[in-house]
């Protein structure tokens, strides 16, 4: 007999140890079966599970469960990411907090040798987590984006992409961390609102040059007085950065400054005349209208200066602080040039003032020259968006410096196509926008990174700064000796590889590419990809540029987008708000299981509002299914040698065949559709809904019966059901359907093995019986209404009202014969009878084509209940009009967080359907 309850904590790690010693993790080995695969997007090697991984590791796993029930071949392919900056970040604080030197004093080598210790010792934690939540990952073939056979693939992708023109060395702006002195991704840009301002300065025109500017207007916006103005007014978050600019800008339409544009101003601390251009990237609308043009610290910038020949001046060094002047101007512009083939007038006795200072110290003692010398004409206070690094928690820089690029343009067209063409599918469709969006205006991608653990990128420097690409420092040295007479000293680039270029290659590197190994031959392209929209640019696109370029096919034929998890309330988890929910903690004390199911359920929209209290709703799931396993071992419902459900002849047998057959058609079209909410919701309403509150309620009298045979074919209908719902519910809840499938084994013939390694089940459409269908509809449908009516209209629990049919046709008689125990059980009333009309004091309604009535007089107190109504009638009423006055405020719509005037939404849809249902039971009242 079942213990009363599971206990997850006991079970799930022996359960999880018999799968992975069962070795069913792994891909069948008969070559005639299906393959099915699917690469894990791979964690970083520093991190632990959060709600995300638990979300989208969920999905995955009710995939390879799914298809490896279907009988194919499955592959979910395991594996972490170096996670350069998390990585080395990690292990300079371990060396800081034991009192060691950094990186930098320990060298290279070294400090590389201790980030290696730590992931021997550390570095598993996130796989273990995987394995709590009971992901089915075949970890014989784990990977990492750092291992032995990757950097092979790494480093043949570089150079053949070098060698094509499809990787280039190139100066241009990147986002630059001054704390850990890298470019970074956007990615891993974070941008924060923050207190700031807009600084107003007065560049003044050169060569004595003025012009006539409005300063007064009428109504409809015409200039009506001028002034006569030597100066131009900019404005800029970021005073600092004036030390660099080479333009200043104004739109070709703007009338104030058609007069000047071709002049030029005096940058005032540095004396460099700079010229006014014309360029549609100044706004008329915003402050001035002029904005300062500073190439090497502003994206926005760099194109306006490539657009208009302005030279890139770098003022900052890779700490963020203001450069000499020796150092200031080595840049170059747009096209190349250095800052020597331009007129720079240069005031030398004023800048050293500057060099040195912190970026912020700097800003502060500029803002102090203006406000002497009289050119800061304004502070204006603001709010603004800054971008941060999302590790270091510093501002990002804009820095022009040199890095590695790929031309992502070209390699994009063939990752285009494939999914205009149908090759590649998304999952919403409507993610595809986001696809097309960024490969349509994809830029080059930077991929050198100034850090030390990583790929480090193959490239090799010759005394004369030549550079030899090779995938060895022999084959280098080969390449050298073209250009030398004698072998020289070589020096390898000092930079890594940016981690999405490793990432970009996963779906074939982790196969064994470059060598053509069999899992590759049986594996790729890979069926799904399950990941988050925020990395399709990031990741999927790139997976897609680098798959087929180099294996000349897609390397994935699906691609299933899952949500964002926020709070309840819609918000974003965060540990400063508190509203974090701990996955690990959650399995912790419900297990994992109602983990995974309200993952699956609640996986259909893009913002998944996630409360524990869900998650606790749905451990009650669980606990029904095992109280229904135990009430049928109560009644020896045991499986039975040879039973057959094909040849049941009891109608709730016959009938419970057809709903199991229609719940496995919907589950296993909501699975293959990447619809994990659906199948969810449908196992949900067959095992609650259909088996345990009525085929089992409706089993009852029949295992209490004296009807031998009957009994016999119940019990063993009811331990077949109990089976196959354990196949469905598998892939979604797999650790209490495991225990359930080895204690219910442990009577009746012995189990083929695990659950794990069962077929999916195959019912014909012949189980489904429209007769019996029709008739337990019927008997489903009038207990349903009197269980409605009794609720609605107050009916004690214990009071059992006599119950009439109206007039029944023959039919219906017939079923009023067979099913009058059940009715009287089911729908708690003292008598089911007939009535040429319906009797005094009973309130009617119509179920199954009949009409019913269901005899109140002297079980509830008319007058009270009509009070009772009327009271909360009235309460409805008054928020309904609260909520509508709320909704109907323009302001409240447009300030409220959109999550707000959701919930205030359904409240109001909750009380306009309440109060319909209380007037439609004043009305029965009044019948009465």
């Amino acid at each position: 007999m079942l213990e009363k309850t599971f206990e997850p904590q006991a079970a799930e790690p022996r359960i999880y140890a018999q799968w992975e010693e069962s070795g069913l993790f792994a891909p069948r080995t008969d070559g005639a079966a299906e393959a099915y695969s699917i690469v894990i997007p791979p964690p970083n090697v520093t991190g632990s599970l959060h709600i995300g991984h638990a979300l989208n590791n969920t999905l995955q796993d009710i995939l390879a469960r799914y298809h490896r029930m279907k009988g194919k071949a499955v592959l979910w392919l395991p594996g972490t990411d170096h996670a350069g900056i998390a990585t080395q970040m990690v292990v300079e604080r371990q060396l800081a907090a034991a009192g060691n030197v950094g990186r930098r004093d320990m060298g290279r080598d070294a400090f590389i040798e201790k980030i290696w210790e730590w992931k021997a010792e550390s570095g598993g934690t996130i796989v273990r987590q995987l394995r709590r939540l009971g992901a089915s990952c075949d970890w014989s073939r784990e990977r990492f984006t750092l291992d032995e056979g990757l950097n092979a693939a790494v480093r043949k992708v570089f150079v053949q992409l070098h060698k094509e023109g499809l990787i280039y060395r190139d100066k241009r702006l990147v986002n630059w961390d001054p704390h850990f002195q890298t470019a970074i991704s956007d990615l891993e840009v974070e941008q924060r609102e923050v207190d700031g301002a807009y600084w107003h300065f007065a560049y003044p025109l050169a060569d004595e040059e003025t012009y006539e500017h409005p300063v007064t207007f009428d109504d409809e916006g015409n200039a009506t007085e001028w002034e006569t103005r030597n100066f131009i007014v900019v404005a800029t978050t970021r005073p600092e950065t004036m030390l660099g600019d080479t333009g200043v800008a104004v739109h070709p339409n703007d009338e104030r400054y058609a007069a000047i544009v071709g002049k030029s101003v005096i940058l005032p601390i540095t004396g460099r005349r700079i010229p006014i251009v014309a360029d549609e990237y100044a706004d008329p609308t915003k402050g001035s209208g002029a904005v300062k043009i500073t190439p090497a610290h502003d994206f926005n910038d760099f194109q306006v200066g490539k657009r208009a020949g302005l030279p890139a001046i770098n003022v900052m060094d890779a700490f963020g602080r203001i450069l000499n002047f020796d150092a200031a101007y080595k840049g170059v512009d747009a096209e190349g040039r250095t800052t020597e083939d331009f007129e720079i007038l240069r005031l030398v006795e004023s800048f050293p003032d500057f060099a040195g200072l912190d970026r912020f110290a700097a800003r502060k003692a500029i803002v102090a020259r203006a406000e002497e010398e009289g050119w800061l004409r304004e502070i204006e206070k603001t709010k603004h968006v800054v971008p941060h690094g999302d590790r270091s928690g510093v501002v990002i820089e804009p820095w022009l410096t040199d890095q590695w690029y790929v031309d992502a343009k070209v390699l994009a067209q063939p990752a285009l196509k494939a999914v205009e063409q149908g090759d590649t599918v998304f999952e919403p469709k409507s993610y595809e926008k986001i696809y097309f969006e960024w490969l349509r205006n994809i830029e080059p991608w930077c991929i050198s990174r100034q850090l030390w653990w990583g790929h480090r990128i193959p490239a090799w420097y010759g005394p004369n700064g030549e550079i030899y690409v090779a995938e060895t420092e022999e084959d280098a040295r080969e390449q050298a000796m073209a250009d030398y007479d004698s072998e020289v000293a070589l020096t390898q680039d000092e930079d890594v590889l940016d981690t999405w270029f490793s990432s970009a290659l996963w779906p074939f590197s982790t196969m064994g590419w470059p060598e053509k190994t069999q899992d590759l031959e049986r594996f790729y392209p890979t069926s799904d990809l399950v990941t988050a929209a925020d990395i399709i640019f990031f990741w999927v696109a790139r997976m897609m540029m680098m798959g087929q370029h180099f294996m000349g096919e897609v390397p994935f034929k699906r691609v299933i987008i899952n949500g964002l998890v926020r709070d309840e309330k819609g918000q974003k988890m965060s540990k400063s708000k508190g509203n974090v929910i701990d996955p690990l903690g959650i399995i912790d004390e419900l297990g994992a299981d109602p983990l995974r199911f309200t993952m699956a359920i609640l996986s259909g929209t893009r913002d998944i509002k996630l409360s524990k209290q869900r998650i606790e709703g749905y451990r009650n799931f669980g606990t029904k299914l095992w109280n229904a396993a135990r009430f049928s071992q109560m009644n020896e419902a045991r499986r039975v040698e040879g039973f057959d459900p094909a040849t049941v002849e009891q109608t709730i047998n016959r009938w419970i065949r057809g709903e199991l057959t229609k719940a496995e058609r919907a589950v296993s079209e909501a699975i293959e559709g990447g619809r994990f909410d659906d199948a969810a919701g449908g196992l949900y309403r067959f095992v609650w809904n259909v088996f345990c509150d009525w085929y089992l309620e409706l089993a009852k009298p029949v295992f209490q019966g004296s009807d031998e045979a009957a009994k016999t074919e119940t019990r063993a209908m009811t331990a077949w059901t109990l089976d196959q719902t354990l196949k469905l519910l598998h892939p979604v809840m797999p650790f209490i359907t495991e225990e359930l499938w080895a204690e219910l084994g442990k009577e009746g013939p012995a189990r083929d093995g695990l659950l794990i390694g069962a077929e999916w089940p195959v019912l014909p459409d012949a189980f489904i019986d429209a007769s019996a269908e029709a008739e337990i509809g019927w008997l489903v449908d009038l207990v349903g209404e009197i269980r409605g009516l009794r609720a609605e209209m107050n009916v004690p629990p214990s009071a059992k009202p006599p119950l009439a049919f109206v007039a029944p046709d023959a039919v219906t008689a017939e079923l009023i014969a067979r099913h009058r125990d059940l009715i009287l059980t089911l729908g708690r009333v003292s008598e089911v009878g007939s009535a040429d009309a319906a009797p005094t004091g009973a309130v009617t309604f119509v179920s199954g084509g009949s009409t019913i009535a269901l005899s109140l007089t002297g079980i509830i107190d008319l007058t009270a209940e009509r009070a009772r109504l009327e009271k909360e009638i009235a309460a409805l009423d008054s928020d309904i009009g609260h909520v509508n006055k709320k909704l109907g405020n323009p302001n409240f719509v447009s300030r409220a967080a959109p999550e707000v005037v959701d919930e205030q939404r359904a409240k109001l849809a909750e009380a306009e359907a309440g109060k319909i249902k209380l007037q439609a039971a004043l009305a029965r009242l009044a019948s009465l």
